[in-house]
């Protein structure tokens, strides 16, 4: 059996399986329905971070690209949400191409470049003199498209082409020429490599799962602002779910997202001053560590993790 659909069979299948039959057994829907956007989410940080070596501080850009473009088919074109949750994914891969420029710095000055940029979008879709397009700075209400228990399944949907994507650079030629190129991008050039298409693909990758992320987030909520599809929040959490469990593997991030989300929802709410004492310790335990992430543990031990 080849190694990605075997990769798939054995981590995505069932996390999938898992995902879609937990609302029936267990009540509070919004929350698993925020472990799915975050498994999207950290795994779309994966695929620009963990394969190419690029720290999206702004990846929340896309995020929000995703939400506004649902909500303006939904507002004015009346589009069934599902069409316009694809045309959400479609308007940050579009935001993606705008932004490529980026893609020729490096390091930290990529990393604020795209800070920089997302911040560009909130202001300006969040601009008065766009109101009748936007709502500017005043929130969106979505009348009639309030459906919780379908925009979870879009999620799950989701969540699978994301897995999907994921796989296949952990296991295809493709992914490991994209590695080489984070190792170093002179000699892969040299080795025949398109440094630049490479990136671009991947760049391009990521910003399509975190705008239909945001898209099937706008269609879930049907009522939010700007800043709370734009909060930085989304971008922190899902490159720290990532980097926790381990990039460019599969399953680090999904168990970056169980343990750090899953301690955020125990004790994140109810005694907040504990919950950022752990966190910060838990990271300090893991920069110092472990730097490769939780899964390194099991590859010191020669454990293969896929």
């Amino acid at each position: 059996m080849p190694d990605t659909l075997r990769h798939y069979l054995i981590i995505a299948v069932p996390l999938l399986i898992v995902m879609a039959v937990l609302p029936s057994v267990y009540s509070n829907h919004l929350l698993l329905f925020n472990f799915v956007i975050f498994f999207i989410l950290a795994q779309g940080v994966n695929i620009i971070y963990g394969f190419t070596g690029y720290l999206p501080f702004g990846y929340v850009g896309f995020f929000g690209a995703g939400a506004y473009g649902f909500a303006i088919m939904v507002m004015h074109l009346n589009a069934p949400a599902p069409l316009a949750v694809l045309v959400g994914g479609a308007v940050a891969v579009v935001l993606g191409l705008i932004l490529t420029p980026l893609l020729r710095l490096a390091g930290a000055y990529f990393s604020i470049a795209n800070l920089a940029a997302a911040l560009a979008v909130l202001h300006l879709v969040a601009n008065p003199a766009l109101e009748q397009i936007t709502k500017g700075p005043y929130g969106v209400a979505l009348n009639g498209t309030f459906n919780p228990t379908m925009a979870y399944a879009g999620g799950i949907l989701i969540l699978a082409l994301t897995l999907g994507i994921v796989v296949y650079l952990k296991n295809s030629s493709f992914g490991l020429a994209l590695q080489a190129v984070r190792e170093d991008s002179f000699s892969a050039s040299m080795s025949g490599v398109n440094v630049v298409k490479m990136r671009t693909v991947a760049w391009l990758a990521s910003a399509l799962v975190a705008g239909l992320a945001g898209g099937v987030f706008a269609w879930y909520v049907s009522v939010f602002y700007p800043d709370n599809v734009f909060s930085a929040d989304f971008s922190i959490f899902a490159i720290v779910f990532a980097l926790f469990g381990g990039v460019a593997t599969i399953s680090g991030p999904l168990i970056g997202v169980i343990i750090l989300y899953g301690i955020y929802n125990l004790i994140g709410f109810t005694t907040p001053q504990y919950f950022q004492l752990i966190y910060g310790l838990l990271i300090m335990a893991l920069v110092l560590f472990l730097p490769a992430g939780l899964v390194s543990l099991a590859t010191r031990r020669g454990w293969y993790v896929p």
